[in-house]
């Protein structure tokens, strides 16, 4: 079986794809070669932990069609309209048309770069690593400020009315963690909050909400007695008055990580990618709804894999994660 390709395919199809679980679209391998954990389609011989590109020049995809990403989340509409200042400079830069496209799940979101339909995407800390090894993502980007500053933290809220004032008293409660995958939602406190005396599964039941904006409502409204979120998806709720910051409290802050990494698919030509990584690197922030979406957000800077998710890396592996499919989902 072939190497899956990319192609130019209708925006319904990719809209369909959103609401399919992650398949395995392709078992062909290639030659013998190095490739740490990256799925059997790809190789990593220079040991930089990112799919190389191919070495058939036939194989590199340089589509008319741009096809980009952001995260899922729980209003796609309204990142579709801040998304595109950005989408028409990266338009202007490549000289190509760019589309945004809506993810359904990170599940999906994955499976489109992995299968082709998908050339650029914004991918959640945690589910990086699984882009990365399942669908050659490469990542070369974060939002930063203009002293190269970037990342969040995991953040753990409870109602301000309950009566959690600690991380001890999260025993015996019903905490909302986000999904698998996640890192500040599920497999940073995980990793962390053990250290700190307090073990989930063990002291407290988790329960998962399926996204950071519903873990916070569910606190809010007290249908979760408490929930890790990531800082950065709470401010911009606390922004857009999606709850009010004096219905919770905060009982736990961590330390900082990477946040969304911005990819393109390993096998663009690289006269193309050096267009995407010139539009990433140029787009001015400042006065564009992407800007006021992002606070403090002020330029993409430059960021590599290895080094950058080296953190979320051992926290998955402290957690027992392998980049498969079955763990995405």
């Amino acid at each position: 079986m072939e190497t899956p390709r990319f192609c130019k395919r209708p925006l319904a199809m990719l809209a369909a794809a959103s609401l399919l679980p992650f398949v395995l679209l392709s078992t062909h391998a290639f030659a013998e070669c190095e490739r740490g954990d990256l799925d059997t389609i790809f190789c990593d011989e220079n040991g930089d932990m990112v799919a190389d590109r191919p070495s058939d020049e036939s194989e590199w995809a340089n589509p008319d069609t741009l096809i980009f990403a952001y995260t899922p989340v729980e209003d796609p509409a309204i990142y579709s309209d801040i998304w595109q200042p950005f989408i028409d400079h990266l338009s202007n830069v490549t000289e190509r048309d760019v589309r945004f496209f809506a993810v359904q799940s990170n599940a999906a979101q994955v499976e489109a770069m992995r299968s082709g339909r998908l050339h650029i995407a914004g991918f959640s800390t945690g589910p990086t690593p699984f882009a990365v090894n399942l669908a050659g993502a490469v990542p070369f980007a974060l939002m930063g400020s203009d002293d190269g500053q970037f990342g969040y933290t995991l953040q753990l809220f409870t109602h301000v009315d309950s009566d959690i004032e600690r991380l001890e008293d999260l025993k015996g409660k019903r905490v909302a963690h986000t999904s698998p995958t996640s890192n500040s939602g599920n497999l940073a406190p995980r990793a962390l909050l053990p250290e700190l005396g307090i073990t989930p599964e063990e002291d407290y039941d988790v329960v998962y909400s399926g996204s950071h904006d519903q873990s916070m409502l569910g606190v809010v409204a007290r249908d979760y007695d408490a929930a890790p979120v990531a800082s950065e998806v709470v401010e911009r709720m606390a922004a857009r008055s999606l709850y009010d910051e004096e219905d919770v409290r905060l009982i736990y802050e961590s330390d900082r990580f990477p946040t969304t990494s911005y990819n393109y698919a390993h096998n663009l030509h690289p006269d193309l990618v050096e267009k995407i990584e010139e539009a990433f690197f140029t787009f001015d922030f400042i006065g564009t709804e992407l800007g006021g979406e992002f606070e403090g957000v002020e330029k993409f800077i430059p960021i590599n894999y290895k080094d950058n998710w080296q953190v979320i890396r051992t926290i998955q592996a402290a957690n027992n994660v392998s980049y498969t499919p079955e763990n995405l989902e």
